[in-house]
């Protein structure tokens, strides 16, 4: 094996660029793995296009990418869970292990999470990381590494599904089909949810999200989406909504369209941070709030929710590029909105 390996960075807002750094060395309890797919999160393109998400702010150089998948080239001597050769995806987040979120299993509350691509920690849009080898998973034979890159935004989805506790016999709208909206649905119907409606202003996504399984999509610039939600209801509304757009308009849709006693999920930022929503209806309908940051205890369910055909995870991949052409495929996702719904890097296996 070669002593170097080539890392995209980002040297300023818009710019990428390539350096060489040393292959790193597994430590004992690591796995050494080599990168062949990283997603493009929509968390990479703001912090490229605005140099921050909250109090996060990037100090260039920095390497973006946290959904990656690959194979194990080397492992330290402590590791017994993968083996070289072993095609893993990779969890992105290194907890303390010892506060009391990390002790009650919600480690992903953990407030000193060291996270791929979140500043000051370095991504993984480079060929090789070295990663503590329990947070590396393996996939069975028939997945490939790009489902195991992908199964990172799956994660996502299937928490928030169960933070909804999404079941057999619901009607659910997803507002958003970009990449979380769509693994959110994707998930949902994993779980048994079969009668789904997905809400976008964007032709193509809504397009993706039919093709995926949505019961009904609804194009909310051209439509009332409450009006087109209680139509399609009968007039009682969803049981469970899962808000992935981030927008003021959409959250407080989410509380018109719920039927009484139903549960909104929370998963997307706003770009100011804060949302004003329509407090006494809520209240009337007695409706329950729940919120979402990244994920715990998914990995395992997802990879065999993939392995076992329930979900077509490579569907929501619209846009595939070469790692060498990383300004582009960063550029294209951002200023292409309407035509990328997912992109993904795909790296030389040589």
């Amino acid at each position: 094996m070669r002593n170097k390996m080539k890392v995209a960075i980002m040297t300023g807002l818009m710019k990428m660029d390539f350096t060489e750094s040393p292959i790193p060395q597994p430590k004992d309890d690591e796995a050494l793995v080599k990168v062949e797919y990283v997603g493009v999160c929509g968390s990479d393109l703001h912090y490229y296009e605005q140099g921050k998400i909250g109090n996060y702010i990037v100090k260039p150089p920095f390497v973006l990418g946290h959904e990656a998948g690959g194979v194990v080239v080397e492992v330290g001597k402590k590791v017994t869970n993968v083996k070289v050769g072993d095609k893993v995806a990779l969890e992105p987040g290194k907890t303390c292990g010892h506060c009391e979120f990390c002790r009650t299993g919600r480690y992903n509350l953990c407030p000193d999470v060291q996270f791929f691509a979140t500043p000051p920690v370095d991504g993984v849009f480079q060929e090789y990381v070295a990663h503590e080898a329990d947070l590396c998973f393996k996939v069975p034979d028939n997945m490939d590494t790009m489902e195991a890159a992908l199964i990172e935004p799956l994660a996502v989805g299937f928490h928030a599904a169960r933070q909804g506790g999404a079941t057999v016999g619901q009607t659910a709208v997803v507002m958003g089909a970009g990449c979380i909206g769509l693994v959110s649905m994707l998930a949902m119907k994993a779980m048994g949810v079969n009668n789904i409606y997905v809400v976008d202003v964007i032709d193509k996504r809504l397009a993706k999200a039919k093709e995926l399984g949505a019961t009904e999509i609804i194009n909310g610039k051209n439509k009332d989406a409450v009006e087109e939600i209680m139509r399609l209801t009968g007039g009682a509304g969803a049981d469970l909504m899962i808000e992935t757009a981030g927008t003021e308009v959409t959250s407080r849709q989410t509380v018109f369209m719920a039927k009484k006693g139903a549960t909104i999920v929370f998963v997307g930022y706003s770009k100011s941070g804060e949302i004003t929503l329509p407090m006494s209806t809520a209240l009337d309908k007695e409706l329950t709030f729940k919120t979402v940051f990244r994920y715990r205890h998914i990995y395992p369910l997802a990879i065999d929710a993939v392995a076992s055909g329930r979900i077509n995870l490579k569907g929501i991949v619209t846009n595939i590029f070469d790692f060498e052409d990383i300004q582009n495929a960063m550029d294209t996702s951002v200023k292409d909105k309407a035509n990328v719904v997912k992109s993904i890097i795909k790296f030389s296996k040589q």
